[in-house]
C-alpha cells in the first residue's frame, strides 16, 4: 500500500471522526488557522485535506464561515483499512486540543496540577547543585537502564508502598507515557488482545491502536473494574496485559479497593496475563494506599511510575519496575530506540528525592488537593451536578450535569466563556459514543464565574 500523504492522512482522521458521530451533521470543523495550529500541518495541507472532504461528499464550504459536515454524509468513508497511524490519529488530534493553552481560558481539562503547586520544589536551585558535581558525565550518553544513584532512590520510594525492588529491578523513561509505549512493544503484537478500563487514560488507546492491538473494554466502577465484564472477556479471550489506574484513576479520581485489587491478582495468576499499574499520581496520594503491584509483589505485574505531575513534566523522567528478566528486557528495548534517557533530567530528579525538601514540597501538594477536592465537590453539589464517586483528595473528579445528555454540547457551550473541559467521549476507547461525563481538574473548579455559568 502506498504511503499517505499528511493532507490524505489529516483527511482519513476527519472523515473517521465524522463517521463516528465526533462531527455531527451541521457541525462546523476547525478553520484552517485552529488546525494548522492544532495539528502543525501548512496551510495547503490542511486546504487539500478538507477540499478532499468536500469531493467525498462529506463536508461543504459556506462562503467566510468555513467547513461543516453535510446532511447524508456517508458511514462508510474509508474504502480500505487505514493505516495505524490514521487509525491513532483521533487520539493525536484530542491529544493537541488538550495541551495548547488559550490565554484567556480556564484549564479545567487539563491533566495537571497548576505550575504555582510546583513552584516550591525550586528546580533552579537543583541545577546549580547537578553543575558543581560530575559535570563531565553529563557529555555521554547515560546507563540503559538509568541513573545508578536515581534507581536506588526509587527502590525506597517503592518501599514506602510495601513494593519490594532492587534497582536491578528498575528501569527509567523518558515519563509514564514513554514507559507504557515500551510495554506494549514489548508484549503487544498486531492482533492481540489487550484489557484497557473505561473511561481511561485515553493517550494508552492512541498508543495500542498504533500497534494494532484488540482492546477490551472493562468499565470502571467507583471501586475499580466491573469484575463481572472483565472474567466474562478473560473467559472468552486471552488478553496479553490489563493497563489498570490503581489510585487516583484518570479520569474518575476514584481509587481500587482492597477486596477488588487481591482479586485481580488472582484473576492474573489463573488467566496468565500482566497487570500494568500505572501510578502516574502516587505523589498525591498517601503511601498506605492500596496498589495491585504492591499485592502482587511484580510478580506479574509492572509498576509504571512519573514525576510529571509532582515535579516537572519538562524533566521527562518516569520509570518502570518488575521482575530482573522483563527489566533487563524493556532496558534493552528502551537503548535500541533511545539510546538511553537523559541523564541531566534524572540526576536532577536524584537531587530533588536526596533532599528532604521533597517530602515537605509532597505534603504541602497533596494538602493542596484536599481542599482543592473539598471544594470542588460542594461546588458540585451546590449546583446538582451527579459525581461519580467522592474522593478525599484527587486532581480529576468525574462529573455529569441532568440537562446534557453528550458533554460535547457542554464544551461547545462554556468554551466561548472561556472554560475549557475534557468531555467524556475522549476516555472512551470507542470515542463515538456518546457520553454525558466530564472529567474536571479540581484546581480550576472554585471559580465563581464557572459555578454561575453552569448553574444558567
Amino acid at each position: 500500500m502506498a504511503r499517505l500523504t499528511l493532507a490524505q492522512q489529516l483527511a482519513a482522521a476527519l472523515a473517521r471522526q465524522i463517521a463516528d458521530g465526533t462531527y455531527r451533521v451541521g457541525d462546523r470543523l476547525p478553520s484552517l488557522r485552529e488546525c494548522m495550529r492544532l495539528m502543525g500541518h501548512s496551510k495547503n495541507t490542511v486546504i487539500t485535506a478538507y477540499e478532499s472532504l468536500a469531493s467525498q461528499g462529506l463536508v461543504e464550504a459556506r462562503h467566510g464561515q468555513g467547513f461543516f459536515v453535510r446532511q447524508g454524509a456517508p458511514n462508510h468513508t474509508e474504502p480500505e483499512e487505514p493505516l495505524p497511524y490514521a487509525r491513532a490519529m483521533d487520539t493525536i488530534w484530542l491529544m493537541r486540543q488538550q495541551f495548547v493553552r488559550e490565554p484567556g481560558h480556564s484549564p479545567l481539562g487539563e491533566g495537571f496540577p497548576p505550575v504555582e503547586w510546583l513552584m516550591d520544589v525550586r528546580l533552579d536551585k537543583f541545577t546549580r547543585q547537578i553543575m558543581r558535581t560530575g559535570v563531565t558525565t553529563l557529555f555521554r550518553y547515560g546507563n540503559r537502564l538509568g541513573n545508578a544513584g536515581l534507581r536506588q532512590h526509587l527502590a525506597q520510594k517503592l518501599a514506602s508502598y510495601s513494593i519490594t525492588a532492587n534497582p536491578r529491578q528498575i528501569v527509567t523513561t523518558h515519563g509514564a507515557n514513554h514507559a507504557l509505549d515500551l510495554i506494549i512493544r514489548r508484549f503487544i503484537a498486531q492482533g492481540d488482545s489487550v484489557l484497557v478500563e473505561d473511561p481511561g487514560y485515553y493517550p494508552l488507546f492512541g498508543k495500542l491502536q498504533l500497534q494494532g492491538a484488540r482492546m477490551l473494554s472493562v468499565p470502571r466502577l467507583a471501586d475499580g473494574p466491573d469484575m463481572d465484564v472483565l472474567e466474562q472477556h478473560l473467559r472468552l479471550h486471552r488478553p496479553k496485559l490489563f493497563f489498570i489506574q490503581s489510585v487516583g484513576h484518570n479520569p474518575t479520581g476514584s481509587d481500587l479497593s482492597p477486596a477488588k485489587a487481591h482479586r485481580l491478582v488472582q484473576l492474573a495468576e489463573q488467566h496468565d496475563f500482566i497487570l500494568v499499574d500505572d501510578d502516574a499520581l502516587a505523589d498525591f496520594k498517601p503511601a498506605t494506599a492500596i496498589k495491585v503491584s504492591a499485592l502482587d509483589q511484580l510478580k506479574r505485574s509492572l509498576y509504571v511510575g512519573s514525576f510529571s505531575k509532582s515535579v516537572s513534566a519538562a524533566l521527562r523522567v518516569g520509570f518502570i519496575a518488575g521482575s530482573k528478566e522483563v527489566v533487563d528486557e524493556l532496558g534493552d528495548l528502551k537503548m535500541l530506540l533511545h539510546t538511553s534517557s537523559s541523564e541531566f533530567c534524572e540526576r536532577t530528579v536524584d537531587v530533588v528525592l536526596t533532599e528532604g525538601h521533597f517530602l515537605r514540597h509532597l505534603i504541602r501538594l497533596q494538602e493542596r488537593l484536599k481542599a482543592a477536592t473539598e471544594a470542588g465537590l460542594h461546588m458540585l453539589d451546590d449546583i446538582g451536578a451527579e459525581v461519580f464517586c467522592r474522593p478525599e483528595q484527587s486532581l480529576y473528579l468525574w462529573a455529569r450535569f441532568g440537562h446534557i445528555a453528550d458533554a460535547r454540547e457542554l464544551t461547545r457551550q462554556l468554551l466561548p466563556k472561556g472554560f475549557m473541559i475534557a468531555p467524556g467521549h475522549i476516555f472512551s476507547p470507542e470515542q463515538s459514543r456518546i457520553n454525558p461525563w466530564t472529567r474536571l481538574n479540581v484546581a480550576y473548579l472554585n471559580d465563581p464565574l464557572l459555578k454561575a455559568e453552569l448553574k444558567r
